[in-house]
């Protein structure tokens, strides 16, 4: 898939192209709707489907002090749609691009000037230009004007529920993962590098834990032990019993560390019956199952007896 970062960077040679547009933050089964709809689009016209994303998030740059935590990277966005069968990718830089356009002039630039969109696929509150003020009825009026079909796609609904962004930051929040990955249509991942922790999970343990750090602007479900699958990037091979590329089980924790008085937020994950030195190593880390609440235990040995009943749990879990 071609990433264009930048609308300047979009080649002239660009003919024709379907284009759906959203920040896509999650890529869930309402995002895919979307995403799915434009491909099939650009199949049967025989031209690129173009997903375009922005980074930041729109609401980081107007109103930073409402702007969500994420629940995917850039990075993860794009191999998600990749796999959906996006041809390319426009990112857009909100704090230098579009801003203060009216919508008719957002909708010449982007679509009819640059990506040259002989069709455009919104969901139903899809809004753009200056003060957020077209909408998709009036994306649809432009798209006649201008020659573009535009097709709106209506939300996804099931159970009662809508699928949406902050409904799955919700289910995070209540660590409520298995309901997450429902609403997403694939587990809740985050990914990161492995770094050095207290070293205590190995040397006072004997429960060595991958440790991982992330900002506070992505998503981390709720205080607690889960089950889950542990999966390191890349083709540099590993030094212990380990291949790149697998999923391991295992058993997760997210939180600070009441027991020894850790009060950074981390995920650090036992990996089942494996030996290997992962520091420095970039891993995905995949949420399936939730096994319980953080707590503060009064001695290491009732700390001990809590870890091998949370792996046993995860292997229930797991199958």
């Amino acid at each position: 898939m071609i990433v264009w970062h930048g609308i300047d960077t979009v080649p002239e040679s660009l003919a024709e192209s379907v284009v759906t547009i959203g920040v896509f933050d999650g890529v869930h089964r309402g995002h895919r709707q979307l995403i799915e709809r434009a491909s099939q689009l650009a199949e049967e016209r025989g031209v690129p489907a173009v997903m375009v994303t922005f980074d930041p998030h729109p609401m980081s740059v107007f109103l930073p002090e409402r702007a969500p935590v994420m629940l995917t990277t850039l990075e993860q966005r794009l191999e998600l749609a990749k796999g959906m069968g996006i041809d390319a990718t426009l990112v857009v830089d909100f704090t230098r691009e579009l801003v203060g356009l009216s919508p008719e002039e957002y909708f010449e630039t982007l679509l009819k000037g640059a990506l040259k969109a002989s069709a455009v696929v919104v969901g139903e509150n899809f809004t753009f230009g200056k003060d957020a003020a077209g909408t998709a009825a009036s994306a649809r009026d432009l798209g006649k004007k201008h020659g573009i079909d535009v097709e709106i796609v209506s939300l996804l609904h099931d159970d009662g529920q809508r699928i949406c962004s902050s409904n799955i930051r919700d289910f995070l929040n209540a660590g409520d993962v298995e309901r997450a990955a429902w609403a997403l249509g694939h587990p809740y991942t985050v990914t990161g590098p492995v770094v050095r922790g207290a070293g205590r999970g190995g040397k006072q343990l004997g429960f060595p834990t991958a440790n991982q750090y992330f900002s506070d602007d992505v998503a981390l479900p709720a205080d607690g032990v889960y089950a889950g699958w542990f999966t390191v990037r890349g083709p540099r091979a590993i030094d212990g019993d380990m291949e790149p590329g697998v999923a391991y089980p295992a058993a997760i924790s997210v939180g600070t560390n009441p027991t020894f008085g850790d009060e950074r937020r981390s995920v650090e994950s036992f990996i089942l019956d494996r030996d290997a030195d992962l520091y420095g190593y970039e891993a995905d880390v995949a949420f399936i199952g939730y096994v319980r609440d953080m707590q503060k235990f009064d001695s290491v040995e009732t700390l001990l007896s809590a870890i091998r009943a949370d792996v046993a749990r995860v292997r229930e879990i797991l199958g």
